[in-house]
Parts: structure tokens; sequence; C-alpha cells
């Protein structure tokens, strides 16, 4: 598999003439006479159907075919359920809500003549060396986080209370389980919302925009701290940039998974608040919650956001900004009206 590559820089705005300019265009960013109603500047932009509502409609579709799905696994899992049987039943709602928003994004894409890879997770690129490297950058971190925990005497790693066969069947259980949360959440945040809402406002503002959001949906999350949301929002940064200079999710999905796996399973501390049975450590914490991240898990410390910002210099300098290549979403807002036909768009980009 190839290196992954960083943004183009902007090409100038061309003008497109001929039989391309003339090509027939998206419905859903096809441009509309400039005699419109008040009602249609509501919903119509310069592009067509403005991005706010292409990614309220995601959302809502996302949100309502999930639960169809939990419905269906009602007749896999019945009540009542043993602990086994309720982390399967776990493992299938991540699943159920990842091919929600994947398949969301497949009609979205139907509707705007995109295909589905455009969002972010190319299909020939599945779990192919970005991910494997994201996972192994993702381990590093979290362990990188604990181990300067320690060194403040605010964790110890304590003693394994799995042994045996149980050791390995929970690695892989939790393994696969946080490559499930890892799809769902980045291609749920920066799939097609970040792609459709870069085109229109630019890459960086969508990218704070939905970082945000990200950060807002853990709200919830019990015990949770500002100290917490504002971590998860400087996570969601940096895997914003791993998508900017890589030119898709592959890297964070691998990353978002194995930061999960090794605080759940692998050093058995709060994740988002919550502890999961069949983890690998029995440790302990000692100190204030600014420092320990509290009920909350590591990802409240603030050495959370020390190691966020090791990990996010050490990235850059891996995969600058100046090599060819990138996410076209992010210049393509720029430098392409959204009425130009594809195949004039896809020349233009690769110029």
């Amino acid at each position: 598999m190839s290196e992954p590559q960083s943004p183009l820089s902007t090409p100038p705005e061309r003008e497109i003439r001929g039989e391309e300019a003339s090509s027939s265009s998206a419905p859903l960013t096809a441009e509309l006479p400039s005699n419109r109603t008040p009602i249609e500047q509501v919903f119509y932009g310069p592009d067509g159907v403005r991005a706010g509502w292409r990614i309220s409609a995601y959302f809502l579709c996302t949100f309502l075919t999930a639960p169809l799905l939990m419905w269906f696994g009602t007749s896999i899992f019945r009540e009542p359920l043993g602990s086994v049987a309720a982390l399967w039943r776990e493992m299938y709602e991540q699943a159920a809500w990842f091919v929600a928003a994947f398949l969301s994004a497949v009609l979205m894409g139907q509707l705007e003549e995109r295909k589905v890879d455009d969002y972010g997770l190319p299909r020939r690129q599945a779990f192919g060396k970005m991910f494997w490297v994201g996972a192994v950058w993702g381990l590093a971190a979290i362990t990188l986080l604990m181990l300067a925990l320690r060194g403040a005497h605010a964790f110890y790693f304590g003693h394994a209370v799995l042994h045996g066969g149980r050791v390995l069947k929970f690695a892989l259980f939790w393994g696969v389980y946080f490559v499930l949360v890892g799809l769902f959440e980045e291609f749920l945040i920066r799939g097609y919302a970040l792609y459709t809402l870069a085109r229109s406002i630019g890459f960086w503002p969508a990218a704070v925009v939905l970082s945000i959001i990200f950060g807002a949906i853990h709200v919830r999350n019990p015990g949770e701290t500002w100290i917490g949301l504002v971590g998860v929002v400087a996570i969601g940064m940096f895997f914003c940039l791993t998508l900017y200079r890589t030119g898709n999710l592959w890297f964070a999905v691998g990353f978002h998974a194995l930061w999960d796996w090794g605080q759940t399973y692998l050093y058995s501390v709060p994740d988002s608040g919550t502890m999961e049975p069949g983890h690998l450590m029995r440790p302990s914490f000692n100190g204030p919650d600014w420092l320990t991240g509290g009920s909350v898990g590591p990802e409240a410390s603030l050495l959370c956001f020390v190691v966020i910002a090791a990990v996010g210099l050490g990235f850059a300098r891996r995969y600058p900004a100046t090599r060819p290549g990138g996410y076209v979403g992010s210049h393509a807002a720029i430098a392409i009206p959204e009425s130009t036909g594809e195949d004039a768009r896809r020349s233009i980009e690769r110029e």
C-alpha cells in the first residue's frame, strides 16, 4: 500500500468551459436560479441544498436506522441476559450503529452522485497499513499517558486478574469491540459530516465545529468533567489532523480502537466513565481528580493534554503537509464549485 499523502496546496479557481462545464452535477448540489424565494433561501445556497440540511438529513437517517437494527437484534438477544450475553449485545449494538452510519452515507452518496469511499473510509484500504500504524500509535499514546501518571505517583498498575485462556479471549473480544467503536465514532463525525461541511466552510472550521459536537456527545458520560470534555475535543482535533494529512480515516480508526482497548482491557481503567468487565488488571489511583481523571478515567487528566500535544507534534513531523496529494474534501470546497461536473472536478483535483 502506498504511503499516506498530505493535502495539495489549494489551486486557483478555474473556469470550466465546454462539455466538461455542462456535465450533470449532483442533484443535492445543483445550482438554483438566482430569483429564489425566502423559503428557498433557507434551504438552498449558491451550490444547492445547504450543508447543514444535508448533514441533518444524514444524522436523522442514522438515528432512525440504528433503532431498527436494534429492534431486529431483540430476536437474537432475549431477556433475561447473563453477563456474557450482555457483552455480546453491546458488541452487536456498536456494529448496528456503524452499519446505520455507513448505510446513511451510502444513501446520501447516491443522492449526491458520489461514492461512499469519498467519505473517509475507502474500502480498498480497509484494515491496511494505515489502520495498523494508527493502532500502534494509539497503544503507544495510552501507554505514554499511563506511564506519565505512574511517574507522578498517581497510578499503580496492580496485578493481573485474568488467567489462562480468558486473557486471550477477552483481549480479542475487546479488540473487535473497540474497532467497531472506532469505525462508528470516526465515520459518524469525521466521515460524511466533515466531508460535507468542509466543502461549505473549509476543512479546519468544520473540524472545530464537529470536534465540539464530538465532545458534546460525551456530556452524558458518568461523572464527566469539563477537563474530560475539553480532552475529547482535543483528541477529536487530532483525529481531524490525521484525516487531513493521510487522506482517510483508517489511521484514526486504528488509533481510536487501540486507545480505548488500552484503557478498558490492558490497563483496566475507566473509559469515559465506564468500567467494563473482563479487564486484565486491577490497578489503583492516588491523587486529585484533575491529575488522575477521577471516575471518568485518564482522558480527564490534565496529563492527557500533554500526551495529545506530544503525539500531535510527532504525527505532524512524521506526515508533513508539504507532501503531494491528500484530503480532497479540504480544498475542493474552496477551489472547485460543487456545480462542476464530476469528471471535470476530478480532472482539476489531479492537477
